[in-house]
């Protein structure tokens, strides 16, 4: 563990710079909304301190606002995309950033919440692949397609449909969408696929899952979207097909043109390789993200992957505002050991910690031992009396939360706090 971090240093005469930054606490509230109320409720008791709020997510649901609410000068697109249950979905949204690169929100357009009940083997990811078309469109340099809350395991395959791909059986006929069709997959054909940005695709990933295995996207993820475990085996065979036929840019991450299956894609310069290459990026941490979506735009289009909290509080100005700050409140719905590996509170708490700024912690709920750097930390069902009020009334309990870490921002280092 590290070392604790010193207190506040307190100036007669000089009020705190807060920096405001949690995640969303989900299926509860946005990260727009929870920064929103805890802010108000600093502010009620410490009135004469500079509150900064920089909501924050972690490639999943509500990149978008955090985005919006933190870069001046972005410009909000929407467009009719089909969903992950193959119903249209009205006014799905994407961002054109003032840098000219644009961002692309999976769950806007093939999130598990938009299913009218789960899916696994037939949900897809069509509908991500028509927002990153448009973006495309527009002339954007860059995009950025945030990973996370997918309803679907079809490795990608959707989107590439939708950008030109095709996916086709024995027969040569193309396979119907979703994950579950992949275990027929036969020949890949990427003649038509369009080729990517000029400064090319990057995934921000919130977790770091590989393609295959008992860590990989089907075995870990696919309960979460409905998959039993006859389910997750069809899910993993088809995507160890998938790899073996679209293999990708391998360890290498250079270039893709490629022969996999029938025909072959001109989406950059260099050979795809063989299926020991698709092997080799298969195992790369990050490409089970989204259902092995963030494989195949590796594979198919070269896209990096990066780690989606770390770059999105890059990208919205957190380390400038840390580097001012006197202390920073980070939360999310429930902290546990998974909060530090690649989520947004580990972020913060990480960048905090380099920046030397001291960390409150607010979730709804606290279970186990927080790290060296949180000083204090509250759960709102200890604040409600328990879980079903604490999310019946988040933002009130939310606001609450800001004022009591008011009255003792210098408050000692907690090891842990019941949840």
């Amino acid at each position: 563990m590290s070392a604790p971090v010193p207190g506040p240093v307190r100036v007669p005469g000089r009020p705190l710079r807060v920096v405001i930054a949690p995640d969303s606490f989900k299926g509860s509230v946005s990260a727009t909304e929870a920064a929103a109320a805890l802010a108000s409720g600093w502010s009620a008791t410490r009135p004469d301190d500079i509150v900064v709020t920089i909501p924050i997510a972690d490639g999943g649901e509500g990149t978008l606002d955090s985005f919006a609410a933190a870069v001046p000068g972005t410009r909000r697109h929407e467009l009719d995309v089909t969903g992950p249950d193959g119903r249209p979905v009205t006014g799905a949204a994407w961002l054109e950033l003032p840098d000219g690169s644009a961002l692309v929100e999976l769950a806007q357009a093939s999130g598990l919440p938009l299913m009218s009940a789960p899916d696994p083997l037939n949900a897809h990811t069509f509908g991500l692949g028509e927002l990153v078309g448009a973006a495309l469109d527009s002339g954007a340099r860059r995009v950025l397609v945030a990973l996370g809350g997918s309803a679907s395991t079809d490795g990608g395959t959707g989107l590439l449909a939708a950008l030109g791909a095709r996916f086709l059986n024995a027969a040569g006929q193309p396979l119907a969408p979703g994950g579950g069709a992949l275990a027929d997959l036969a020949a890949v054909d990427l003649h038509d696929l369009r080729p990517g940005p000029p400064e090319g695709i990057h995934c921000l990933v919130d977790v770091t899952a590989p393609l295959l295995g008992p860590l990989g996207a089907a075995a870990v993820f696919g309960p979460q979207k409905g998959a039993g475990p006859a389910e997750i085996d069809r899910l993993e065979t088809g995507l160890a097909r998938l790899a073996e036929l679209m293999p990708g840019l391998g360890a290498a991450g250079q270039g893709t043109s490629g022969s996999a299956g029938v025909g072959s894609g001109s989406v950059g310069s260099g050979s795809v390789g063989s299926g020991s290459a698709g092997s080799v990026l298969a195992e790369q941490p990050g490409t089970g993200a989204a259902g092995g979506t963030a494989y195949g735009l590796a594979a198919a289009l070269g896209a990096t992957l990066v780690p989606g909290a770390r770059s999105i509080a890059e990208h919205t100005g957190l380390p400038a505002a840390l580097a001012e700050a006197d202390l920073v409140i980070t939360g999310e719905g429930r902290f546990d050991r998974t909060s530090l590996g690649g989520k947004v509170v580990g972020g913060v708490v990480t960048m905090a910690q380099a920046a030397g700024v001291p960390v409150l912690l607010v979730a709804g709920q606290v279970d186990g031992p927080v790290p060296a750097a949180v000083r204090d930390a509250l759960a709102l069902v200890d604040l409600a009396g328990d879980r079903a009020h604490a999310i019946a009334r988040p933002g009130h309990w939310l606001t609450l939360a800001g004022a009591r870490l008011a009255e003792r921002p210098g408050a000692p280092r907690i090891s842990s706090v019941p949840g």
